[in-house]
């Protein structure tokens, strides 16, 4: 192989490594963690801006949002409001029975972790509010019992 194509070869492996979003390891205070449940995704006409997951680690759960890097380095106006973790009777409630965790994001605020809850026995899911300035979104990932 010559040096041009492993060049080649290796800007086309670097892209694609660094393209897309960014992924969370740690929580604030706890430290490695395991996303749990499927990813939610913040946006509107195709278009994704932000993602909302749900980890568990250090005995906890936790929900987060993040902005993804080219909204984020292209200066759009933003604010991620709050992520909190809904808790759920069973995977076919029509409604959470309480919240935990909750936690208001600011302006421009790239990455965002609710609290930790004690909540890993419970059925739960991460549940998100951003603003695009214009309009609110809301994300929510799947349950997890």
């Amino acid at each position: 192989m010559s040096r041009t194509t492993l060049v080649a070869a290796a800007a086309l492996l670097l892209g694609v490594v660094t393209s897309g979003q960014a992924h969370a390891e740690s929580a604030p205070g706890c430290g490695p963690v395991t996303q749990i449940g499927s990813t939610a995704y913040i946006g509107s006409g195709g278009q994704k801006w932000a993602s909302v997951k749900q980890f568990k680690g250090c005995g906890k759960n936790w929900a987060y949002i993040y902005t993804w890097d080219s909204v984020h380095n292209a200066g759009a106006p933003y604010t991620p409001l709050f992520v909190i973790i809904a808790k759920w009777g069973n995977e076919w409630s029509r409604e959470p029975y309480g919240h935990e965790g909750r936690k208001a994001g600011g302006y421009r605020q790239q990455e965002l972790w609710s609290y930790g809850t004690n909540t890993l026995d419970t059925c739960t899911n991460a549940f998100a509010e951003w603003s695009s300035g214009a309009a609110t979104y809301r994300a929510e990932t799947s349950i997890r019992c």
